[in-house]
């Protein structure tokens, strides 16, 4: 499949498989027309699977291309970890500043805003939909297929719990299945925004690829770290989320590897 990609202009591939990542959560909220019952064990144990996934798409697809791009050694490492540090930096002040709602958690975030609940969760989820479209995009940026349609595989395979939870939690605030499957649907759509401008920066400018790729690692440890596994935490399954993380991570190493 990757050859035959190659005959395609990268950045058209890029904006279809970060497309395709972003549905993944409407593929995940389509359990909700079914059932409602969906236990917090179960959940949690999805949640972690999608850290896992996230955190060894960071590591191999973002973390260690950077530094092999950045030229390795000290000037690599050194490029990588400013990218992962201004890549976190940028997301904890958005996340401090704009106005947004944890429905998963039940707290409000950022300045005071009139609007209403369900849209400043949409905002919140759009906050951190957005890097990971981000490293889709990087990742096709510099020509390298694979490498993109590992990461587009790895987001998609998070986004689809994700999605189960956002419309989960619509459910929980009273929202008809429908409305909630849509919202669902549309938090993962921010993601080729982020894919547009990941794979345009990088091709305007090459020289930029390493310190985007560790932007963009940042960017999804913080949303790990301040989001995903705090949240698998709150209802007494942590083993189970923890193993949740370990079964993502490794499959997610081995597509890396086998698709790479």
């Amino acid at each position: 499949m990757v050859e035959f990609l190659q005959g395609y202009n990268v950045i058209l591939v890029g904006f279809i498989a970060s497309v395709a990542a972003g549905c993944a959560t409407g593929v995940g909220a389509i359990p909700i027309f079914f059932t409602k019952d969906i236990s917090h064990k179960f959940l949690d144990a999805m949640l972690g699977f999608a850290a896992g996934v996230m955190l060894a798409a960071t590591s191999f697809s973002l973390i260690v291309p950077a530094i092999e791009y950045g030229g390795g050694g000290v000037k690599g490492a050194t490029i990588t970890l400013s990218g992962i540090l201004l890549g976190g930096i940028f997301l904890d002040l958005i996340d401090k500043y704009a106005p947004h709602e944890h429905l998963l958690e039940g707290r409000h975030e950022g300045n005071d805003s009139s609007l209403k609940k369900v849209w400043l969760f949409i905002i919140a989820i759009t906050l951190h939909n957005f890097p990971e479209g981000l490293a889709v995009g990087v990742g096709f940026g510099n020509g390298d297929i694979a490498n993109g349609i590992s990461l587009a595989i790895g987001i998609g395979l998070q986004n689809v719990p994700e999605g189960l939870a956002v419309a989960l939690a619509l459910i929980r605030e009273k929202y008809k299945t429908s409305t909630a499957f849509f919202i669902a649907l549309l938090t993962g759509l921010v993601e080729p925004i982020g894919g547009i401008i990941g794979v345009g920066l990088v091709q305007l400018a090459q020289s930029i690829l390493p310190l985007g790729l560790a932007f963009a690692a940042g960017a999804m440890l913080f949303v790990i770290s301040d989001e995903i596994i705090p949240e698998t935490h709150k209802h007494n399954y942590e083993r189970v989320a923890t193993y949740g993380v370990l079964i993502g991570f490794v499959i997610m190493m081995f597509l890396d590897v086998t698709l790479g």
